[in-house]
């Protein structure tokens, strides 16, 4: 019989579901998977992600909400986003990556 420590326990839904973190000079920011997001915030987020589709969606607009959404702090959206200051390829490519370690996540516990 298996036996683990709730402290192994974290360790695991750490690793396997740990936040997507970007450095902007000494400070990081840290992006939240969507499962340690409240239920309001993950819907929030499926909402924006399906607005993204739309052909006339504001890209730039929801990607900005996006990542205030699913940062851990206003203050450090608020950094990630004047330093990307509108560049609209970048705030994809933040969200992209975002995005993929994030399923990987959501994956893993569908499966489980």
């Amino acid at each position: 019989m298996a036996q683990y420590s709730l402290d192994d326990i974290r360790a695991a839904a750490e690793s396997k579901y740990g936040s997507t973190d970007i450095t902007i000079g000494e400070d990081v920011v840290r992006l939240l998977n969507p499962l340690r997001l409240p239920k309001a915030k993950r819907e929030e987020l499926t909402a924006l992600q399906d607005r993204l589709g739309e052909d006339d969606a504001d890209q730039e607009e929801l990607l900005s909400h996006a990542i205030k959404l699913v940062a851990e702090h206003a203050a450090q959206a608020k950094k990630l986003l004047t330093a990307v200051s509108g560049d609209l390829a970048v705030l994809a490519e933040i969200f992209d990556r975002y995005a993929k370690g994030a399923q990987v996540g959501e994956a893993s516990a569908s499966q489980g």
